[in-house]
């Protein structure tokens, strides 16, 4: 029998060569697992495919352990490292969330979001801090036509230089008030043929007027004679008011008896009407009641009023001490449209009397859908 060649037998070679095989298999694959770990860390191992021809060849079908294996474990270490390496990240450098901003503005700091703004008209040169010599108090709207240019003229002159002075002008004819030196610096709003609740909704967002105390939101047939602006705002404020008018005169254009004025008293809050006209003492139009031609909010009133809700009865009240003429001049009603014989008033009248209905409507929807909402009958309702 021949001998083992340098001590070695033939039998124990294959067995040294599958050891060899394995050794060179496992360090084949920490390696490309190491490398391709760095390269593609967001790689999913599943979407790599490697030739049939190397995977067979590195393959130890003995052992049961194949290169696959091995780069599964390495991208599953890689990946591991980086998901705690961004939670790291996520913690240190948190992304900026906050809830009690306006809705849409989240994602800001809260130090750079204003959600308030003013009128206060700006120069478009200088230093920026330097543009208002003066910031007015209060806010005064007039919904105008050029027929009641005089009358306007006279009101706006009862307001000083603590009123902002603003002009929605239903018949788009802006320039010719041009003539007087207030009109200058007022803000003026042009649509044609609107109402004045219409451009308040649209251009006296509560957020827009919040630098004013009280916003006046009146017509333009108004008799001023016997007003005073500052004398007016002390009364309010002293009484309470939240909402009010000024009383009427009470041999003009006099409809309620809530808004007539009252000779021997600064304010009223409550009166008597007709028999059978109040439910209540405390609501309207009995208390609780101003008309719409000449209303005065304090700021947190028409931020409430903006809404279509209305305050309680002690807010609400008519100043007998300072007191204006309802003229009854129906210039709005004039830009109406004839209908079938009708005039043009007529029409608008009838438009005002159908969107009441649709506000009452409204509202009691509303009431009931809160109230159902939450699993209570209605004040007032049947529904069981």
């Amino acid at each position: 029998m021949a001998k083992p060649l340098n001590g070695i037998s033939r039998s124990s070679m294959p067995r040294s060569n599958e050891g060899m095989r394995l050794i060179f298999s496992a360090v084949v694959g920490v390696m490309l697992g190491y490398l391709f770990g760095i390269s593609f860390p967001t790689v999913n191992i599943t979407k790599l495919h490697f030739p049939s021809s190397i995977i067979s060849y590195i393959e130890d079908r003995n052992s049961g352990i194949t290169t696959q294996t091995l780069l599964n474990h390495a991208w599953a270490s890689a990946n591991n490292r980086k998901k705690n390496s961004s939670e790291s990240n996520t913690d240190e450098i948190p992304k900026i969330y906050v809830p009690t901003n306006p809705k849409g503005a989240e994602r800001l700091p809260p130090g750079i979001v204003v959600s308030e703004t003013d009128l206060y008209p700006r120069r478009l040169w200088g230093d920026p801090s330097e543009d208002l010599t003066s910031e007015p108090r209060y806010l005064v709207t007039f919904t105008v036509g050029i027929g009641q240019k005089s009358n306007i003229d006279a009101a706006v002159k009862k307001f000083s230089d603590k009123f902002t002075i603003m002009l929605f002008h239903y018949d788009g004819r802006t320039t010719e008030w041009d003539e007087f030196e207030w009109s200058k610096r007022a803000i003026h709003v042009s649509v044609r043929k609107q109402t004045k609740w219409w451009y308040a909704k649209r251009f006296l967002h509560p957020d827009i007027v919040a630098r004013y105390e009280y916003i006046f939101i009146w017509d333009e047939d108004l008799g001023v004679e016997h007003f005073n602006a500052e004398k007016y705002i002390e009364l309010v404020r002293k009484h309470g008011l939240e909402i009010s008018q000024p009383g009427l005169q009470p041999d003009k254009g006099l409809t309620w008896q809530m808004t007539k004025r009252r000779g021997d008293q600064e304010v009223h809050k409550v009166t008597e009407e007709r028999p059978g006209w109040c439910t209540d003492p405390h609501l309207p139009p009995c208390a609780a009641f101003v008309e719409i031609m000449a209303t005065v909010f304090s700021r947190n009133a028409w931020r409430c009023v903006w809404h279509m809700i209305q305050p309680a009865h002690e807010k609400i009240g008519v100043v007998d001490a300072q007191w204006i003429v309802h003229q009854a001049v129906p210039s709005l009603g004039n830009q109406g449209k004839s209908d079938n014989g009708r005039a043009p008033w007529e029409g608008v009248r009838a438009r005002c009397r159908k969107e009441w209905g649709i506000f009452q409507t409204r509202l009691a929807d509303a009431e009931k859908a809160y109230y159902l909402e939450r699993g209570i009958t209605p004040p007032n309702s049947t529904v069981v």
